[in-house]
Formats: structure tokens, sequence, C-alpha cells
């Protein structure tokens, strides 16, 4: 409870006495401590999970970003290895979860479900829950445990899992400016203790709709990484003002692979359009037969094509964690580190840029940076899986580890300070 500040009546009486006696000089000393007001309570830290997608892991090496440099140099950095497909929605979910894809019921930016004929998954209709309803997400898992979280964007937070909901969140919108959503985060960090989260994620998307329109290369590109650079910092002085410290968690879903009209593998031309439905194309290809078409349909795909390789998702390399969830097209269809798989051209032309691709290509390495009170100055670490953040996170906010996950917090055994 707050102290009421010493009125100058009881310091005058308190002064008075200074002259009467040893013992009651020291009396009328206490006294004066006990009614000067306490220091504000120190905060205990926040863990902020950022997301800034399509940050290739190289990305921070150009010169533009020196706020992350100095994150980095503070605390640990790495070339994250995404989860495959190389997509946003599947790899923010696995961030979240500590499942790959093909256990977290995301399996692509686009996929169907037979409970569902007829109906596809998109970004339009993301805020659905039966998609979400596969992997419990960290938001759910601590608010469970009493511990309250703010989610300015993150797939999958604008659906209730379970019944549980984060404190805060918002549905996506491209309208609230990357300035707009830091200060949110800021005045989250305002409220009383009880209301104050303790998990916090923020989601910034210019990188990535940069790089697919100019291309991961481009002077365009550079301009929008020192953009939301300069969020980060804005972000850091807030902290500081707040006196709060912050656990950040720097990440990207996956990096970005330079592509071009002159790169493009067409469907039809491989395939007879009556004999297939496409679920989703480009880097990676969804397929399914037109009913009583399979057998003519694979013969078409599975037969060698320049440029990409087609397979029945029975047959995909086990290294790709990918294939078994009923939700996975019968082909898959990977293109080479450039190309693109369409049916038809879309509407806006081909990207300049655009990712999807075998999670090995190093294109594909996303950004990865922690820095903080929890954190100790453990330099560069080697590439690990995007599915060991879910447990680092944990380590962070105090939550037991979670058994049956894809991901362990190895790779960061000697980087946390324990509590």
């Amino acid at each position: 409870m707050k102290r009421e500040q010493p009125s100058i009546r009881r310091i005058a009486g308190a002064s008075r006495v200074l002259m009467a006696s040893p013992f009651r000089y020291a009396l009328s000393t206490l006294l004066l401590l006990v009614a000067a007001p306490l220091p504000a309570r120190a905060r205990p830290p926040v863990t902020i999970l950022i997301s800034i997608d399509a940050f290739r892991a190289d990305y921070l090496d150009r010169g533009q970003t020196p706020t992350l440099t100095a994150l980095a140099r503070r605390g640990i950095r790495a070339a994250m290895r995404p989860s495959f497909p190389t997509k946003t929605y599947p790899n923010h979910y696995a961030l979240v979860t500590g499942l790959r894809p093909d256990r977290n019921g995301i399996v692509g930016n686009k996929m169907e479900d037979a409970a569902r004929p007829g109906e596809t998954f998109t970004s339009k209709n993301s805020d659905d829950p039966f998609w979400w309803s596969e992997a419990e997400p960290l938001w759910a898992a601590a608010e469970k445990a009493g511990l309250r979280t703010g989610i300015m964007y993150w797939p999958g937070s604008n659906v209730a899992y379970q019944g549980v909901r984060p404190q805060d969140w918002f549905p996506y919108s491209v309208d609230v400016t990357a300035t707009q959503r830091v200060n949110t985060v800021l005045d989250w960090l305002r409220r009383p203790p009880a209301s104050r989260p303790r998990f916090v994620t923020l989601y910034f998307d210019l990188v990535d709709t940069t790089a697919h329109h100019d291309g991961p290369d481009s002077p365009e590109l550079n301009a929008a990484l020192g953009q939301i650079d300069a969020q980060i910092a804005a972000l850091q002085s807030g902290l500081a003002a707040l006196h709060q410290p912050a656990n950040l968690v720097i990440v990207a879903d996956h990096g970005m692979a330079a592509t071009s009209a002159d790169r493009v593998v067409w469907l039809h031309d491989i395939a007879t359009p009556s004999d297939y439905h496409v679920i989703d194309e480009g880097p990676v290809a969804t397929i399914a037969a037109t009913p009583g078409r399979e057998d003519a349909l694979a013969a078409s795909l599975l037969r060698p094509h320049p440029h990409i390789h087609c397979m029945r998702k029975s047959d995909l390399p086990e290294r790709l964690h990918f294939g078994h969830n009923p939700r996975i097209a019968p082909f898959v269809c990977l293109a080479d580190t450039g190309w693109l798989l369409l049916d038809k051209m879309p509407k806006k032309g081909v990207d300049s840029g655009s990712h999807g691709y075998d999670n090995a290509a190093p294109e594909m390495l996303a950004l990865f940076i922690a820095s903080g009170p929890s954190i100790k100055p453990a330099g560069r670490l080697p590439t690990f899986d995007n599915v060991d953040v879910y447990p680092l996170l944990r380590d962070l906010l105090g939550l037991p580890p979670k058994p049956g996950i894809d991901g362990v917090d190895l790779p960061f055994a000697h980087a946390l300070r324990r509590r």
C-alpha cells in the first residue's frame, strides 16, 4: 500500500526532539525513515516475442539494423531453420506451439479439410476456431497458469482455444501502423501489476510485403529493415521509461528468395487441367486429383520435370517432418529455390520475392535474437529448428516443460540465467 508523504508538522516535531536526548534522537531518525516514501516496486521481467515477417537471417549483416545488432551482441543470435513449408501461418503457429505444421494442424497458408468439404482455409476465414484446434498456443497455456498475455497480432490469436483467449488481442489490420502497434504494447505495460501482461507478442509485416514486391536485394527492402529497426528502438525506449525489464525474443517465420516471371513452371503445361484441383501454388504447390483421375494425375506429376519435384505426400523426405496430417494434399510439388510452380498468372503479376521452399535452403533461414535479463551474452548459436523457441519461451515465463512437443531448449542451455 502506498505510504503517505510525511507532513511538514511531523518533520518539524521530529526536529525538536533532536535536542532532547540520544534515545529520542535515534527514535526520531527511525520515524523519519519510516515516513519516507518507498521506492517503486521492481517490476518482474516481461517476455516479448517479436516477429519480423520474412526477416532473412543474413539481413542482420547488411548494416541497416543497429538496434537489432546491438541486441544480438548483448544476448544471442542464430540463423534459425523454419519448419516446412516455409510459409507464414504454419511457422507462426510452430513458434508458439512447439509443434511442426504436420502436428499443429496449420499445414499451409491455404489448406483444405475433409471435415469441411468445399471450404479452403485462407487469411480471409482464418478467424474460424476449427482450423486452430489441433494445438494449444502459448498464450492459452500462460493464461491457464495465471499469467496475463497481450497479443498484438499473431496468427491464431483472434480465436479462442478451448474457450481460452489472450487477455488482450487484436484482429490483424494493415491499417494499424508499426508505431501504433508498439504504442499499444507499451500501453499494456503501463497497467497495474494485476492486469499487466507477462507475455506479449508484436508483429511487423513491412519487411515481408516489401520483399515480395521489390525483391530481397532491393534498396526498398534495405529501407524497410531500417524502419523496423527504428520501431524496435522505440520499444526499447518506452520500456526504459517504464523501468520495465524485458526479455526480447525476436524471430522471423521464414526467409525470402528472389523470384521472377522468367523462372516459372506452368502446371497446366505438365498436367491436364481437368485432372487436378490446385489448393496452393508458388514455391510449393499442393494439388489434389479430380475424383477418378488420380492415376492420370500421378502419371503426369511424378515423372521428371525441370526445376520442380512432385511427390505423393507419403513420399516426402522424412527430414521435412511433413506429410502425415490429413489436411495435406495428396500431391506436393517443391520448386527449386527461386523458381515457381503456377497454374495461372496472378492478377498482380509474379512477385519479385517469395518463400515456401525447402527449409534447408539458405535463403529460407530466419532471424533469431534473444536479449534481456534472463539471457547471457553468449553470441552466435548454431542453427536450430524454430520449434525450439517454444520451450525457450516457457523457460523465460517460468512455465514447466511441456511433454510431447517437437522442440527442445537444449540450444539455449548455456545462454540462460536460470532462476
